[in-house]
């Protein structure tokens, strides 16, 4: 990517209007010891819906959208959250994948990092394998947590990055808060695509693509949290991919993508990661898809569908509703 086209020239705009913004957008903005920046968008601060909307787009590296829309009159749970992307492997696989972990050394700190930041880095063998390389002054990473990262994980990541602790900016999103909330829940096309990589589907035919989760209601409690915004794209999360080829691979493409296909499907994540000790790496990780998907093969026209949502489970994870 030459200059002024690359991910993270693309992202920095992004993130200097929400700093902008960070006033009506209830977000804490300060330096770190060492310079870098970091955006509170739910630990101290209150962050919010509209924060976590455009939280996404920076993650999606400015190549993609987001949206809280409306769904079924019908459905207990009506709000959606909506993304769509003109680039899904670069949008979502290239940035808005949350692939690069990051842990101090004895404080207890953990997070995977999304964002551009990651081109940056090449620490990733999926980064590597997508060919992308690129240097930039100024760097994004979003962070899934609920405490400030300290001050040496936050130089090493700089560092790693290739810019200066002045050109870093971390936003950080518990699980627990709106802002998070509205950003788990628009990965459903991210980790479709995951789930696509993962099945050997080859990324070149990917073409488009558009989906969306409903909006979970946050929660206090870390794991209950963590449940419903995994359970919003397992039991109702839905995806339209646009490939191109032949049928049969967007046929079975249909037919496996579904988190229905995983024999851990069925029960409320939460219960899942219970089920493990809470250990991550235990768990299936097809489980991770939509509920629905449908596969749009643009040489011939034809469109192929599996799974099905459950919004039995979808309100019992939920906490109910009426």
């Amino acid at each position: 990517m030459g200059d002024g086209e690359g991910l993270n020239a693309r992202t920095q705009p992004l993130v200097e209007e929400l700093v902008a913004d960070r006033k009506w957008l209830r977000l804490g903005v300060d330096r770190g010891s060492g310079g870098a920046r970091l955006v509170d968008a739910g630990i101290a601060a209150r962050g919010g819906l509209e924060a976590g909307r455009r939280v996404t787009e920076i993650a999606l590296a400015g190549l993609g959208r987001a949206a809280l829309v409306p769904g079924d009159p019908g459905a207990t749970w009506r709000w959606r959250v909506a993304v769509t992307t003109c680039d899904p492997v670069l949008a979502c696989l290239g940035s808005q994948y949350a692939g690069w972990l990051l842990s101090g050394e004895g404080d207890g700190f953990f997070a995977l990092g999304s964002g551009p930041g990651r081109v940056l880095a090449g620490r990733e063998a999926l980064i590597r394998e997508l060919g992308l390389t690129e240097s930039a002054d100024a760097t994004c990473l979003v962070l899934e947590t609920d405490q400030r990262p300290p001050d040496g994980l936050v130089a090493r990541v700089a560092a790693d990055c290739g810019v200066a602790p002045e050109g870093l900016t971390l936003i950080l999103l518990p699980t627990s808060s709106l802002a998070g909330t509205v950003q788990i829940a628009a990965r459903v096309l991210e980790v479709a695509m995951h789930k696509v990589h993962a099945l050997g589907f080859p990324l070149s035919r990917l073409v488009d693509g558009a989906g969306s989760a409903p909006l979970p209601p946050p929660s206090p409690d870390f794991v209950t949290a963590m449940g419903r915004t995994n359970d919003a794209i397992l039991f109702d999360g839905e995806v339209h991919l646009f490939v191109t080829g032949p049928e049969d691979p967007a046929r079975r493409l249909a037919r496996d993508l579904p988190s229905s296909s995983s024999p851990d499907y069925g029960r409320p994540f939460a219960e899942v990661f219970r089920a493990y000790d809470g250990d991550f790496s235990r768990i299936d990780p097809l489980l991770f898809s939509p509920a629905r998907v449908a596969v749009t093969n643009v040489d011939s026209g034809r469109t192929f569908r599996g799974g099905e949502g459950d919004p039995d489970a979808l309100n019992a994870s939920f906490g109910g509703g009426s």
